[in-house]
């Protein structure tokens, strides 16, 4: 009888391999039908199935088909969905879809549902639905930290201005997800800085002994024609993929009840997965999780062993309360046994935020990181989901913890994190990287820096390397705009101070040209001591629309943000003007990034009206 049994299993076996076996890739497009452009973020499921991709930043998609015809249907808000039918020797399908200027609206009415009648809820929560879960309502507890803009200062009474740099970028993926989804993004979670610093822009590496270049230039604020606009740009220097050091990564993952979703734990899954895809065999990887209690489920192993790597991802899965404290304190002690000197040590956590066992307090979270940052242990964020998304948690995080903060919304995302720019998301070329502009009352009225509202820094922390800021990753760039006043321009924007009395009168120099001059100061990644970087800005005058395209492309992104803001400082910028911006600083746009922004740039000027 064993001997039957033993010869049957086999049989069984490949039985149940045998539809896996039989089926067959389709790849396609989807494009807009009225002006042929990607379309990406669409939705192209198996009909019959719960089988479902979407399409990446060029509207490209593949799917596993079972063999014989089949039907995919592609979805996407604003348009009209299509059926399309592959016969069984076809290998493509491609969508082609039409505005619905009736879906559109129905789905404005839903967003409407989860705000009040004076906008979001105290701090951003709502009343919504839950995702997968039929029509269960429950409280949106999403929680995005206030945003004070910057406003107008006089550069007589207050020449200098201070900040730490950001490579942040979760903001602008997180608005998309909004905007995919129907709904307008609350004002707070628009950080213009992290939408501005999304793009790639073609600045010039730097050549010499130094691991940032800086460059200044200056045109015709677009939003307001008075008024100037200043670029500041770094770019960090790159460096092969060969020649970044070992890493010891340990995978902090959330596996407690709130990452169940399709959108959170799985797609956390292909995200890690397609880092360890890049490891080499001379980097490491161990992966704690937490949920009712935090546990070690694969202690360092070599990048040689990805099965080993990707197994232990594959058995995952999410349940339980959210001890989020007592993993992290895990992670590190883990992190902490595998050091490499003179390696990339990061702990990586993935996670939606929601933190409610254990050590969760903003404070408490905070001196465990800062304390570990000191031993040469980064931390860097992946958030992930909707409904209960912390953002302002995760945000304080990755700051304190001199790391990342990425918003990962589909698997296009992920890609760009880990496999695009691996080297810039795992490998600090310069660290506690400080901004302090200077600008020259002779040309300056009064000027604003647009965004970064939670970087700024006192003026004499500037000079005090223990202040901590900012770190750059190999290729990184990073863009930071001013809107000038200039001197003798009629403008309301800002209020001035009484002249004061004991304050002995600026000498300018008035053969100089210079507008500003920008100093920056870094680290090298193994220092304690700074370095003095500066760059000087001649006054010139320029259109915007003779500016470079990066330039055009970065000012068309922060007219953008300050929409979504709603900012009193939006002037008469309008989502026509964004969308004349960037459509003519498109370019080349090899990935598709800007494509896909000036679609989401249609789709607020829909949902606005």
């Amino acid at each position: 009888m064993h001997r039957y049994l033993f010869l049957l299993l086999p049989a069984c076996f490949n039985a149940l391999l045998a539809p896996a076996q039989q089926q067959r890739m389709i790849t396609g497009t989807v494009q807009d039908a009225a002006s042929q452009t990607p379309l990406a973020g669409v939705t192209v499921s198996l009909l019959g199935s719960r089988q479902g991709v979407t399409t990446d930043a060029k509207g490209a998609f593949s799917i596993a088909v079972p063999q014989g015809k089949a039907s995919l249907r592609a979805s996407y808000i604003g348009y009209q969905p299509q059926t399309v039918v592959v016969k069984p020797d076809e290998k493509e399908a491609h969508f082609k879809l039409a505005i619905s200027t009736t879906i559109l609206a129905e789905q404005v009415m839903v967003a409407a549902c989860v705000q009040t009648s004076k906008g979001w809820l105290k701090r951003s929560r709502a009343l919504g639905y839950s995702p997968g879960r039929g029509n269960i309502r429950h409280y949106n507890t999403e929680d995005y930290s206030p945003i004070n803009e910057n406003d107008f200062h006089t550069a007589k009474d207050q020449p200098l201005s201070t900040f730490s740099i950001d490579v942040d970028r979760a903001a602008y993926s997180n608005v998309r997800r909004f905007l995919n989804s129907g709904q307008l993004p609350p004002a707070d979670a628009v950080r213009v800085e992290e939408m501005i610093n999304y793009f790639d822009y073609q600045y010039k590496a730097p050549t010499g002994p130094d691991p940032v270049a800086i460059y200044t230039d200056m045109a015709v604020c677009p939003w307001n024609t008075k008024h100037q606009l200043v670029r500041i740009a770094l770019k960090g220097k790159t460096v092969k993929t060969e020649d970044i050091p070992a890493s010891n990564l340990t995978f902090l993952i959330d596996v407690s009840g709130s990452m169940e979703y399709p959108n959170k734990l799985p797609l956390l899954k292909q995200a890690l997965k397609a880092l360890v895809q890049q490891l080499r065999p001379a980097d490491k990887v161990a992966i704690v999780v937490y949920a009712g209690a935090a546990g070690l489920v694969l202690p360092a192993t070599p990048g040689s062993e990805k099965t080993t790597i990707l197994d232990a991802l594959d058995k995952l899965q999410a349940g339980g309360s959210t001890a989020g404290g007592e993993g992290i304190l895990l992670a590190y002690k883990t992190a902490a046994s595998n050091f490499i000197r003179e390696g990339n040590n990061r702990v990586i956590l993935a996670t939606d935020g929601d933190f409610n066992v254990g050590a969760s307090s903003d404070g408490e979270l905070q001196r465990i990181i800062e304390k570990e940052r000191e031993k040469g242990i980064s931390l860097s964020v992946l958030g992930f989901g909707m409904g209960n998304y912390k953002d302002n948690k995760l945000e304080l995080l990755a700051d304190k913890g001199n790391g990342n903060y990425a918003y990962i919304d589909n698997f296009e995302e992920a890609r760009r994190t880990f496999v695009t720019e691996f080297g810039g998301t795992l490998f600090t070329v310069a660290k506690d990287v400080k901004l302090q502009i200077e600008f020259n009352p002779r040309y300056v009225k009064s000027y604003r820096l647009v965004g970064y509202e939670n970087r700024l820094l006192q003026n004499e922390d500037f000079n005090n390397d223990k202040k901590d800021a900012g770190d750059m990753g190999a290729g990184h760039t990073v863009t930071a705009l001013y809107e000038i006043i200039p001197l003798g321009a009629n403008s309301g924007s800002a209020s001035e101070v009484d002249p004061l009395k004991y304050q002995q009168r600026q000498m300018v120099n008035n053969n100089s040209q210079e507008v500003l001059t920008v100093k920056l100061r870094y680290k090298q990644p193994a220092d304690s001591r700074s370095k003095l970087l500066s760059q000087v800005l001649h006054y010139q005058v320029q259109d915007i629309d003779q500016a470079p395209a990066d330039f055009r492309m970065c000012a068309a992104v922060a007219a953008f943000g300050q929409l979504l803001r709603n900012s009193a400082h939006k002037g008469a910028t309008s989502y026509t003007q964004v969308l004349a911006l960037a459509s003519n600083a498109k370019g080349e746009d090899p990935e598709g990034y800007r494509s896909e922004f000036i679609q989401l740039v249609k789709k607020a000027a829909l949902l606005k009206q």
